[in-house]
């Protein structure tokens, strides 16, 4: 099927190979991720990585690498080859993988899913005491999640006033702020109106005009309705918790790695260093700015909004998000030790970029792995599975098209939504990966080399690595690798 969307770029730009282990997120972590280890295990730091997320970071070393594997694309026209690595699918923080993730997941949702309608984006962010609990008990999460959604949904509703009035959503469940503290909130995408039955067909009204008002009103439900599911669950104390508790009141290891994560203040997440907080939240509710709101620590965003219309803006506000938490151009190391983060948008206070240990990164982009099973994206109204309209809205499968010419990629049969790297690439970037860079002919894939005996030789001969860079040893006590947290913990420079 041909891409509904035209590239971002006019026209197609050449193919680099990415080469993870010349970033600065691969460094920090290969450099010191057996130095945390080492520190867990000697009893220095009182908290435990989760088994989940050990797996991802050291998957992470070997996403990209040609010595883990690769698959050979060929031209026939001038015998030229390209290596292609395999990836490692991580769900938590890996810049490629989930980039990749994003590109797909987009892609087909607006081929497949989302109607030509308008999209807005609802942003709801939750207290700081609430978090810890959020990030670990995904039935919990998504409890609250269905309560929010369902509060919107029925302010569509009856904004539309009509009988059986129905809209949709897809909410993304994010974990982490762009700083990586643990953060747990909501992303939910919803169709700016609604369908209802007209003369045997769906009829479409768009919301003429959403007012800041109405989004307290929908925060204040919401509210009402998570208070009352909390007290029937017995779980109070996650509404009444507060700061203090979260940084100290950690029942496990593993909860007191997550709280750290959610302050950013304490190690073994924290500190952070900033030119100030964020102020304290309001108490009542606030209308901070058009369509924004905030109660008792609790925020709803809804001004992001891509027209009918806006094809190329409905596909960025599905990336945005569905995006990782973690882009690596946003990450460097400093000279005296620290890592610093570039924020995407400047906080209240002015603060631009955070600096902090590397030990401190790897924690929190531990706690960024979601746990097995936890469902990170939603579908709800007419958009969820076993919706009768979604079939009704979806956009209409397109006409069969003449084969593919030899070499492009073949889509799965029986509409599935699988996109093949290459599609992914010219959707994204306007990068044609099979167009070879001698002849500009077609390439084809003629192997997936995985035997090692059948790596190593190939990579020689072609001048690549041939095995995987090492990790650094593990450091003594302090372990700390900057100044700044050496002299804390020993009370010299050293």
């Amino acid at each position: 099927m041909a891409s509904s969307l035209a590239p971002r770029i006019g026209r197609a730009a050449v193919y680099e190979r990415h080469r993870p282990e010349t970033t600065a997120l691969y460094e920090v972590v290969s450099d010191n991720l057996d130095t945390l280890y080492a520190a867990i295990d000697d009893g220095a730091l009182d908290v435990r990585i989760p088994k989940h997320a050990k797996k991802e970071l050291d998957a992470f070393l070997d996403c990209g690498l040609l010595c883990r594997g690769f698959a050979r694309l060929w031209c026939a026209g001038c015998n030229e080859s390209r290596l292609v690595a395999f990836s490692c699918k991580g769900r938590g923080f890996c810049p490629s993988c989930m980039g990749r993730r994003m590109c797909a997941t987009s892609a087909n949702l607006i081929d497949h899913v989302l109607p030509e309608v308008a999209l807005r984006q609802w942003v709801l962010t939750f207290p700081f005491a609430w978090r810890r609990r959020l990030a670990k008990d995904g039935a919990l999460f998504a409890d609250l999640t269905r309560l929010f959604v369902e509060t919107v949904q029925s302010f569509y509703a009856k904004r539309e006033a009509r009988r059986g009035a129905k809209t949709g959503s897809i909410t993304a469940l994010q974990r982490t702020s762009s700083d990586l503290r643990l953060n747990p909130h909501l992303h939910a995408l919803f169709l700016d109106g609604a369908y209802h039955e007209a003369g045997g067909e769906l009829a479409w009204v768009e919301l003429p005009h959403l007012r800041t008002r109405e989004v307290g009103d929908i925060l204040e439900h919401a509210l009402r309705r998570m208070d009352k599911h909390l007290r029937r669950r017995g779980l109070l104390d996650v509404a009444t918790a507060n700061d203090a508790d979260a940084d100290h009141g950690a029942a496990d290891a593993e909860d007191a790695l997550a709280a750290s994560a959610v302050s950013g203040q304490t190690p073994p997440a924290g500190p952070q260093w900033t030119r100030g907080l964020p102020p304290a939240p309001a108490s009542a509710l606030s209308f901070d700015k058009p369509l924004c709101v905030s109660l008792d620590g609790f925020t709803l965003h809804a001004a992001t909004r891509a027209g009918s219309h806006d094809l190329a803006g409905r596909e960025a506000l599905l990336r945005y998000a569905l995006r990782p938490p973690l882009a690596t151009d946003r990450l460097e190391t400093r000279p005296d030790g620290l890592v610093r983060i570039t924020l995407k948008r400047a906080y209240a206070d002015g603060t631009l970029a955070v600096d902090l240990d590397p030990l401190s990164l790897i924690c929190r982009l531990a706690t960024s792995v979601p746990p097995p099973r936890y469902h990170t994206v939603k579908y709800a109204g007419v958009l969820a599975p076993a919706s009768p309209w979604r079939a009704r809205v979806a956009p209409k499968p397109a006409e069969p098209e003449k084969a593919e010419p030899e070499g492009e990629p073949k889509r799965g049969r029986g509409g599935s939504t699988y996109r093949p790297w290459a599609e992914l690439l010219m959707r994204t970037f306007g990068i044609d990966v099979l167009e070879c860079p001698k002849c500009k002919g077609r390439m084809k894939l003629i192997a997936m080399v995985t035997e090692r005996s059948s790596i190593r030789p190939f990579l020689t001969g072609v001048g690549e690595l041939v095995d995987v860079p090492e990790r650094s040893p593990s450091r003594g006590p302090p372990y700390w690798k900057s100044v700044v947290m050496r002299r804390k913990a020993t009370g010299d420079a050293e």
